[in-house]
């Protein structure tokens, strides 16, 4: 006869046994269904893939000209205003159309009307180059796409040339050696010439490089204001875009910045690039600007838990890991240490990165390279500072800030460059500075704040009290390019995450692994320890009662 201690020994294994079972089978359900989700990933049936394709299966470009056939363009070109009306005789709306768009403004139509005008050419500031002053400083003109700058005929080949070639030099030097009578001077005007006319004759579609000329050196260098825009997209790799990548689709920015008469779909000032979030499926016309117009909302695999984030959190954030991940960016600009001098002489003095850190009449810099972006609600607008606008001094100016909540339903979670420093105020008015910077009194020149300050306040009409001092600003830049690869997006660790998450700086709502709450904590493991007592105490009735049984 067996003992009952040895009957309820037997049953304990016997139910550790089911339990083992119930736990394997569990975990190979598990790999199971991860297999078939990954084997389906690779296989490409995911909706939001699929639908990209079909949305941009048509690569080929083509056209019904041959522009170097054309007879407008056989001619010997002396200056650009002869090219553009070459241009116009043919293409009889451009300039008017193009005339509207902020390309040539450079001003926020939505805010035209208004007391404030938002854009380079009025009243904003940022907190590197500082301002346009009205048109008035003609260093920040010259990147305008005229021929001069705004005042002139708009210049067709600065997006639309598909050769890199320095227009203004060209024609000076064609000008300088065709006016003289040394035959080898002759000879040098013949060939710059015949340079210029075939760079007219070339003509397609915007680029990279076209775009690139002005948004990838914008704020004075190669990739000092936004962090995803620099050279490194000019041709990258599709690990740094995997959607600009030139060894995979090879996009050129025309591919989601669409355009309806020369104005360009995105981002202008406080005016979101798209008014909302539809699909192609929804409307075959709309842009594709908004990762959602190719992706769909339900971009991942049916069932997986990333779709249930799409409502709250933007494709970027997880998309786009780190920025300047080829090339540094500017990250701190401080005016506050400009005109400093070494010997009695101004300088300039290399540090990280091989960028300068400090020049004598810009100020001192911070660079950086694989930064991890801030992340903020955001609905597509942007919160502008003005010359016009009162500031608190004793906080951090936020010269311009993402406008959402996380009650605004066109809002999501998205990554930004913040980049920082510090700026010149007026003391009396409580208002941003905005000094000239360029020309015979402009700061560069003198090096004399007071006459910077007066003349580039005088540019607004705006008053300058004589008393300043400088202020810790930020400006933001919505990251949205240098889209990493399927396997390098951010890892939800990266964000469930109670010590580093990247999403610390969010608050108002609970999110798990990041947030405890001591209650709830309290609540969960005291339903753990029930249930495991329950089992427990289950596990024993069954065997007892067996064994009692059996001896009956």
């Amino acid at each position: 006869m067996e003992t009952r201690l040895e009957i309820g020994m037997k049953q304990f294994k016997w139910v550790r046994r089911v339990d083992l079972c119930l736990a394997i089978s569990i975990c190979l359900l598990f790999v199971l269904v991860s297999t078939a989700n990954a084997k389906q990933a690779e296989t490409g049936n995911v909706p939001g893939r699929t639908m990209a394709r079909q949305a941009t299966k048509e690569k080929q470009l083509w056209s019904t000209t041959d522009h170097s056939k054309h007879q407008a363009l056989q001619a010997t070109f002396t200056s650009g205003e002869e090219i553009t009306k070459a241009c116009l005789s043919c293409h009889s709306e451009a300039d008017s159309q193009f005339r509207r768009t902020i390309h040539w403004t450079w001003l926020d139509t939505s805010s035209v009307e208004s007391e404030k005008k938002l854009g380079k050419s009025g009243h904003s500031v940022n907190n590197f180059c500082i301002s346009a002053n009205n048109w008035q400083d003609k260093s920040c003109s010259s990147c305008h796409p005229g021929w001069k700058g705004n005042d002139g005929e708009i210049n067709c080949l600065v997006c639309h040339s598909q050769r890199t070639i320095n227009w203004n030099e060209a024609f000076e030097d064609y000008q300088v050696f065709a006016a003289s009578d040394d035959p080898e001077d002759m000879e040098l005007a013949k060939e710059i010439g015949k340079d210029i006319l075939i760079s007219a004759q070339s003509i397609g579609r915007p680029t990279r490089k076209n775009c690139g000329s002005c948004h990838f050196y914008g704020g004075g260098g190669d990739g000092v204001k936004h962090g995803d825009l620099d050279s490194s997209v000019t041709k990258p790799n599709k690990v740094l875009d995997v959607h600009m990548g030139v060894d995979g689709q090879n996009f050129q920015c025309t591919r989601c910045h669409t355009t309806r008469l020369h104005n360009i779909a995105g981002r202008i000032y406080s005016k979101p690039a798209a008014p909302d979030r539809r699909s192609l499926i929804q409307d075959d016309l709309t842009p594709k600007i908004m990762c959602e117009s190719c992706h769909s909302s339900q971009p991942h695999t049916p069932g997986s838990k990333v779709n249930d984030h799409t409502d709250k959190v933007a494709c970027q954030s997880c998309h786009i890991p780190t920025f300047a991940r080829v090339n540094p960016t500017k990250m701190w600009w401080d005016w506050s240490k400009a005109g400093n001098t070494k010997n009695g002489k101004h300088y300039k003095k290399k540090g990280a990165f091989g960028k300068y850190d400090y020049l004598s009449y810009k100020g001192e810099f911070k660079w950086d390279k694989n930064v991890k972006p801030e992340y903020f609600w955001f609905n597509g607008s942007v919160h502008t500072l003005t010359v016009k606008d009162t500031i608190d001094p004793s906080n951090v100016v936020k010269v311009t800030s993402p406008v959402g909540s996380r009650e605004d339903d066109n809002a999501r979670i998205f990554p930004f460059k913040v980049h920082r420093g510090k700026m010149p105020y007026d003391k009396v008015h409580k208002t941003l500075l905005a000094p000239m910077l360029s020309g015979k009194d402009g700061y560069w020149t003198t090096y004399d704040w007071q006459r910077a300050f007066v003349k580039g306040m005088a540019s607004f009409n705006l008053p300058f009290s004589g008393e300043y001092d400088y202020v810790e600003t930020s400006y933001v830049f919505p990251t949205t390019h240098m889209v990493a690869p399927k396997d390098n997006v951010v890892d939800c660790s990266e964000c469930h995450n109670r010590k580093q998450s990247r999403l610390i700086n969010l608050a108002g709502f609970y999110m798990p692994g990041r947030d405890s709450f001591k209650l709830i904590d309290i609540a969960g493991w005291a339903v753990i320890i029930a249930s495991l007592g329950g089992v427990i105490l289950h596990a024993l009735g069954r065997i007892f009662t067996n064994g009692k049984r059996k001896e009956g």
